[in-house]
Parts: C-alpha cells; structure tokens; sequence
C-alpha cells in the first residue's frame, strides 16, 4: 500500500483512454464523452490504432507513441487484452490506471494464466496501481474529471463516495443530481483487486475537500487495514456504511459480484461499530444519510423538537423517534408561554407541536422564531402536510426566509419533511435549492436525525476511560497453553468443560466442581458427599470424539438413585454405540442458585474479521448471529459494558430483575476475560458456554464447550484488531536506582495521563507543544491513550509510588504514514524526573520497536531551545539539522542502514 502512490489517482495531470473509440455503446467513446464534458484541465489522450481522431481529438497509435506519460490511465479495451497493456503502461512510468473489464479472474492467457493474477503481478513489478477490474471508474469534481461510465457528472461538494458496486454509484448519482448534493470523490471500487477501502478511506480521511464519507461494501479483503483506516477517518469525519448480504443467500450473491470471502452480517455489523462507522440498512436510509451529511451542522445535543400542522404525522415522527432511541425535548414554561401568543387555543401545548390543520406561513414562522430563539432544542423538525387552508410553496418559502434571518441559525440542525407528491415536491425542491435537508416522510426525517445521534453516541463512547480490571484477577497464558497444546497432542479438537476447568481458572473464570469416578459405587459416593443438584455424565473418548454422540448428562436434583441413574446412562450410551468404551463417569456440581439467570456466551470463528464474542440469551435453536450482541476482541471493560447495554438495547438479553441477576461490572469482567483467553490462546476455534449463571457478582460457566484448531494461527492473520503488546513490557533500572516499567499505552492510562501532561511545568509545556497552550481535554487525552497499535504505539515510563500508586513518569509516541514508510515521534519526561536516564531509556525502545516494525524512517522536530533533546537525538545515532526559516532542529534516522551508520 502506498499513499504516494494513488496520489496520482485523485490529481492527475494527464490521462490516457486506452482503447479509445468512435463507436456507438463503445465504452472508449462513454470515457471519451465524459472526460471531454467535465472541465478536466490537463490533455486526455486517447490511444487506439483504428483512429486518427476520437471525438476530434488526436488520437495515438500505441502507448509507446505517447508524448508523456499519463499520471492516469483508463483501460477499455476487453479483458484479453489488458495484462499485455498494463505491462506497457507501467514500463512507460504510467503510475495508475482504471480496469473496466470484467471477468478477468475467469479467464486465462495461451499459458493458462488466469488474466487477473498476470495483470497484478505486471503492475506491481514497475509499481503500478490500480483501480477495479470491472470498475465503472470514478468523478472529481473538484478538478473536472469524469474518468467513468456514469449516464452523469457530479456536481462539487464535500462528500465522498466509494462503492463496489457499479450500478448503486449510477442510482446515488442520479438522486445526488436530483436533490442538488455534491461530491468530493465518487469512486466505483469494482474488484478492488489492488486499491482497496482502506487506502481510500487513509487518503478521503485527511482529505480537506471531504466532510463526511460514504460507503457501499459487498465485501472486505483487509480486515486490519480496515478497521485501522475506518477508525482513524472515523475520528476526524462522520462514515456512513451500507453493507450487502444480511442474509444466508445474500453473502452468496455478494461473493459472487465481488469475489471476495463470505463474513456474518452481524460481525460486520459489530466491526462498523467498533471502528465509529454508522451502518444504513437500504438506500433509502442512504439517501436520507446523505441528506443530512449534505446539509447538517455537528449536533450539540440529542433533544428534538417537532413542529406540524397535523397531530398524525407529529405522533408518526414521534414514535419513531422514541423507537430509535431517541428524545424529546422538553419545552419551557417561557417557550410555552410565547407560542400561547401565536397559537390557536387548541394548541397541544406540548412537545410535538401541533399547529392545527389551518396553519398558514406566518404561524408556521413565527412558531420556528421562537424555538431558535429558546434554548429548548438542539434540532428542530417541521413537519408539513397537504392542506386546502395553505399553500405548500409559500410555507416553505417562508421556513426558509426565517432560518437565512435568525442568528442562532449555524446553532441548530432543522430538518423538514413535506409529505405528498405533486402538492409538495416544489415545496421539497424550494428547500433543496437553499441547502436545508427535507425528507418525503416523517419517519424518513427522524431516521435521519437519529443517524447524526448515533454518530455523536459512537464518537462519545469511543472516547470512554474503560475501569481497570482489578489486579487479583488472573490471566496465566502459559497454563492454558500448555493444556490446549496437550489436548491437541492427544489428537483432541472438542474440550468439555471438565476438561477445560483449568483453562478457565488460569483466566479467573469460574466453572462448577467436577469430580471423576471410575464406577457406579464410587458416583453414588461423591453425589451423596457432594450434595445436590449434581450432573452426572459419562467419560468416553470413543463416545465423545468418534462417533456422533456428544455427551450425555442427567441433572439430579434429589434424591434420586444415582446408581440406577449411572446405569440408565451406560445402558442408553450402549444403545446408541454398542462399541462405546466407557472410561469412567464424571459427576459436577452444579452451581445452581435461586434468584440467579442464566445467559449464554459464544465465541465464533468469522471468515472475514476472525474471533467474535456473542453475548445472549440461547435457547434451543440458538443462532449466535441472530440472537445475540456482537464484538470484536481484544475487550476492555468500557467495550464489554457498551456491549451488555447493546445486547439488553436490543433484547438479545433481558435483566428479569431477578434477587442474583444481572451486574453489570461482574459481567464486564467475566466477557473481559474470555477476550483475553482468544487473544492469548490461537489454539481455540470456538467457544460456546451455555449456560452461564448471573448471580449478582458471582458469575459460573456451567457447561463449556471448545473446538480447537488443528493448525492454530498466530495472531497478526487472526484477529482484525491489533491487541495490547503484552510483550513489549519491560523492566530498568535509571541512574539513581530507581525501578520503572516501560510498556505501551493503555486506554485506563487516561486519568494518570493526564495528571502526568499536567505536571510538566510551563517551559516544559512550551518545548512540548510548540508555544503555549491549554489543559488536555477529555476528547484530546482519549485520543492519546486509546491508540491503533497497528497504526502507533505510545510508551510510557510508570513507577509505584510509597502509596502504591502507579505515577506516569515519561512518555514517547510516535505515528506511521499507511505506508510504513516514516514514524514521526515526540516525547515529553515529567519536569522532576529529568537527567536520569530516562528520556533515552525511552527513546531507545522507541527506535529498537519501529526497526522490528520494518519501518524505514524515524523523524522528530523540536524547538531552538531544547538544545537536550537534540544532543540525546544525535548520541542515539539521529541526524540533526536546523531549520531556521521554521526555528525548528529536526531530528532523522535512517533506521534501515541504522546498524551500519553505527557501526561505521
């Protein structure tokens, strides 16, 4: 991946249509046309020998006959072809191009080369990218390029669209035009065979022209690359998803159009989630997103006040409201007061607002004047329907006349929704025109409302400080690794929860007592002494990894013979597989408690972003997906707690309110934990605990099923989200004799971060920050903490107080480009623990991880007056120079030839 490298995809100078024609339904002539027609300043040159001319413009022969070489090149030609014309592109120093051909990965050469993989390894030999196969192409408006097939240009705006699918960029496109939004990109994917989403999403994301950002994925190729790109864009501007296959037959049918691996539709779901995207379920929720996104100001609050001239449509767009979980806002006695001025007697005098049937343009804006001008509402929604009483045009006209006037204007969000069709649609055009979002239904407006609420929610709870996990709860890796590396030893890939007793203990899980007896007499002996209710089962190798029986088990839960029980269930194995060998019966306790609820917890293996934790209710026909919350792994106990609310939000578990149900910090802890034990343990496939028993803060895994993998990944292809570096913890000793822990950053670090950043004393703070500035905030310190490992990394220097207390010394952090080309780093040292060693001890690890990382470059800037941070930079090997334009000492390491500058 490189982001130098698509530069030349969104600022080309020059373009080459390869296979360019005259031919009608040709698609050299559809990229001619439009290329011609968009105001793209640069020459286009089109490329054929049956033409001396395409379009009247001078056509060339073959690329070598080229005058220059073309930034970007757009391939039309038929798949056959295209390997043989990459190849000379990229030899010519053409650096990308456009793939319109389909079919390619079907279809091989004379050799038998499939056509896909020949024209991938050609483009990549010369460094070459591309776009597509089978892509419709893309629109900057910006810069008058229309290098597409679109029936349409676009017109400028600040959005920006990317799509795998060809025919929903022509459907966008066309609503797009109808209601007057514009485009910064609009970029048909195709295959995504090389430039994919992520690339996209890490140029879109820091691209000025772009406020918000809108996707249509059939599927995901870079599960990490991914969520690291959606995540950081996510951050700075609003991404708004609509993803294919919610259903069985659906995956199929987008893993046909695209290729690409079959996910769950609910893993994707909870990766939208985890990376701050918002998630739309059609293209109507589409279209209503990018209305809002079009038009809308940052919300800075959630209260919604409703204004109609019918009491049917205001309960409408009032229902949904509360069905999306969202707010009504509260009117005040002084608002109140006001409109009893304005408003007839009948008035509801509550919030939603009805004007009654005749309201004409004056009550209409007099109403809105006095709710922009309170300070009830965040956004307002004025609803209108068909009325003889009033004209439609003139109603709306006078909306808009009151937002233009009114200075609280750039305050508030208003939304409309004028409902009909001929007796509304130039009422809808007339708010088009002025730039104010208007929806065709009530429910349509408030679902767009709620899309602007649930970004605002996923860009607060992203920066939630997580609670620590107490320090006396266990997570011993190598325990429950030896155990699964003996089971798979002994060729087993299911472990009972028997068997998985210390597995679960290595991690604080608590599973019931199990006890193993050899014979009926022996059973009958510990369930007496054990007490009831006890389960009883039977322990065969034979029975349980060889045939097709599973297990079986009797609850006693009285006092029930347990030696005709014991043999009724050796009778019945027999019945089943008269070959069983039994081995022994197992008897557990059960940890049944009254008052307790019982839940369920699965870990699944998804084909696309790998480990995912289900957390739910079960039952019989239990489909984790379907019936649970799900999230990614690695689990903090801020992510665990958005997960139990997600899960009770959207009754895939109900608190029954029992005396020892549902706590929600034991809970947290318990799905923290088995994070963990994914993370640590690549051996588990799945995981499927049913039940686990709520009993206030005692939770218990009664019956716990693992299938382990044969051949265990590591976890840099296993997981999508880059956990904690546990590895790169380590102990020194400074100068003084003082003992410090130098290890990553974590998001629990945030109150201890901040109180460190505050203890740097004033000229400390002014050669960190480059003059003087402010208190971190809340939103500026989580961003610190709550870091991508797989995009920074952050090392802090702790020590452990006389109290006991962790105390944040020092810290250095540095970012990557996408490219992992260069790490740019900074680093601060608490004002009174200077000049012992510690800002180097720092800076070493720092070096020491990015040349691990494969990183080639490592660059910092300091000011004039941090002299010492330039003399530690260059004993370390950096090459310092001075700026004195900029008054800035830059600091560069080659960390590629670092051993040999050294050593030489």
């Amino acid at each position: 991946m490189s982001q130098r490298s698509i530069h030349s995809l969104f600022k080309p100078t020059s373009v080459a249509v390869i296979g360019a024609s005259n031919g009608d339904k040709r698609a050299g002539k559809g990229i001619m046309k439009n290329l011609l027609s968009s105001g793209f300043s640069g020459p286009i040159m089109p490329v054929t020998p049956k033409y001396t001319a395409v379009m009247g413009v001078l056509a060339y022969p073959n690329i070598e006959a080229l005058p220059i070489k073309p930034d970007l090149a757009i391939i039309c030609t038929s798949a056959q072809k295209v390997p043989g014309i990459v190849e000379r592109l990229a030899q010519f120093g053409c650096k990308v191009a456009i793939i319109m051909a389909s079919g390619m990965a079907l279809k091989t050469d004379e050799h038998g080369n499939d056509l896909l993989t020949l024209t991938k390894q050609y483009a990549k030999r010369y460094g070459m990218r591309l776009l597509g196969p089978n892509s419709l192409g893309m629109i900057l408006p910006p810069i008058g390029l229309n290098a597409s097939l679109a029936h349409a240009g676009a017109i400028p705006g600040k959005i920006a669209f990317v799509s795998q699918s060809a025919a929903i960029c022509t459907t966008v496109l066309d609503w797009a035009n109808n209601k007057g939004i514009g485009f910064s990109s609009f970029i048909s994917l195709g295959d995504a065979t090389d430039i994919d989403f992520d690339e996209l999403l890490d140029y879109l994301g820091r691209d000025s022209k772009t406020s918000a950002i809108m996707l249509y994925i059939d599927s995901i190729n870079e599960k990490r690359h991914f969520l690291s790109a959606a995540r950081a864009a996510a951050r700075n501007k609003p991404i708004f998803v609509i993803k294919s296959g919610r259903s069985h037959e659906g995956v199929k049918a987008a893993m046909l159009h695209t290729g690409g691996i079959g996910g769950n539709d609910a893993v994707y779901e909870a990766a939208f989630r985890r990376a701050g995207m918002l998630r739309v379920n059609d293209l109507i929720e589409l279209f209503a997103a990018v209305e809002s996104l079009a038009h809308s100001t940052t919300l800075k609050g959630e209260r919604l006040i409703i204004m109609s001239n019918g009491g049917g449509p205001a309960v409408l767009a009032a229902d949904e409201l509360i069905i999306k979980g969202g707010k009504l806002a509260q009117l005040s006695d002084n608002t109140i007061n006001e409109l009893n001025q304005i408003l007839p007697d009948t008035w509801s005098r509550q919030n939603p607002i009805d004007m009654i049937g005749d309201a004409d343009y004056q009550r209409y804006a007099k109403t809105l004047e006095i709710l922009m001008n309170s300070n009830d509402a965040d956004t307002i929604l004025v609803l209108h329907s068909p009325s003889i009483l009033a004209e439609s045009v003139e109603i709306a006209t006078s909306i808009i006349d009151t937002i233009n006037k009114n200075p609280n204007r750039h305050k508030l969000n208003i939304l409309t929704n004028w409902s009909g069709e001929d007796s509304a649609y130039l009422g809808r055009k007339r708010f088009t025109k002025a730039g104010i979002p208007t929806y065709r239904t009530p429910e349509g407006a408030v679902r767009a409302f709620m899309h602007m609420v649930e970004y605002r929610r996923n860009q607060k709870l992203l920066q939630e400080v997580p609670l620590s996990i107490p320090d006396n709860i266990p997570a011993d890796r190598n325990i429950a690794k030896t155990l699964l590396q003996q089971a798979l030893e002994r060729g087993q890939t299911v472990v009972e929860t028997h068997q998985a007793v210390d597995i679960l203990k290595a991690y604080g899980l608590n599973t019931i007592d199990t006890w193993f007896v050899s014979d009926v007499d022996e059973a009958v002996n510990v369930a007496n002494s054990a007490g009831y209710p006890v389960a009883l089962k039977v322990q065969s190798p034979d029975l349980l990894y060889k045939s097709d029986v599973h297990g079986v088990v009797l609850n006693l839960t009285s006092d029930d013979d347990v030696s005709h029980a014991a043999h009724s269930i050796i009778d019945r194995v027999h019945q089943i597989n008269p070959q069983a060998k039994i081995d022994g019966l197992i008897i557990q306790k059960m940890a049944l408690t009254a008052g307790a609820q019982e839940i369920r917890v699965s870990v699944i293996n998804d084909p696309v972003f790998g480990p995912a934790i289900c957390l739910g209710e079960g039952g019989s026909d239990w489909d984790p997906t379907r019936d649970a919350a799900v999230a990614l792994p690695p689990l903090n106990m801020a992510l665990a707690r958005y997960m139990v609310i997600q899960a009770l939000k959207t009754n895939k578990l109900r608190d029954k309110h029992l005396p020892l149900g549902l706590d929600m910090n034991a809970l947290c802890l318990m799905l923290t934990q088995i994070s963990q034990l994914v993370i640590d343990c690549p051996e588990i496939a799945e995981i499927d605990i049913n039940p686990v028993l709520a009993a206030g803060e005692k939770i218990t895994l009664l019956d716990v099923n693992m299938r382990l993998h044969d051949n265990p990944q590591d976890n840099i292809g296993r997981l999508a989200i880059m956990p904690y570096p546990k590895e790169l913890e380590q102990t020194s000793t400074l100068k003084n004799g003082l003992t410090v822990m130098l290890r990553p950053i974590l998001p629990e670090d945030e109150p201890k971060h901040l109180e460190f950043d505050n203890s740097l004393s004033d000229e400390d703070r002014y050669k960190r920050y480059f003059g003087m500035r402010s208190r971190m905030t809340h939103e500026e310190m989580a961003v610190l903490t709550q870091i991508d490992y797989a995009r920074e990394m952050a090392f802090i220097a702790t020590t452990t107080t006389t109290k006991g207390e962790e105390l944040t010394l020092g810290a250095v952090r540095a970012s990557i480009d996408p490219d992992n080309t260069e790490a740019e780093f900074a680093m601060a040292v608490r004002s009174d623990y200077q000049g012992i060693g510690l800002g180097k001890l720092l800076l070493e690890k720092l070096i020491t991880y990015y040349k691990n990382n494969n990183t080639l470059y490592l660059t910092g800037f300091t000011m004039f007056e941090n002299r010492n941070m330039a003399s530690l930079a260059k004993s370390l090997g950096f090459t310092v120079s001075f700026d004195m334009e900029e008054h800035l000492i830059k600091m560069h390491m080659d960390l590629e030839n670092k051993d040999k500058q050294t050593s030489g």
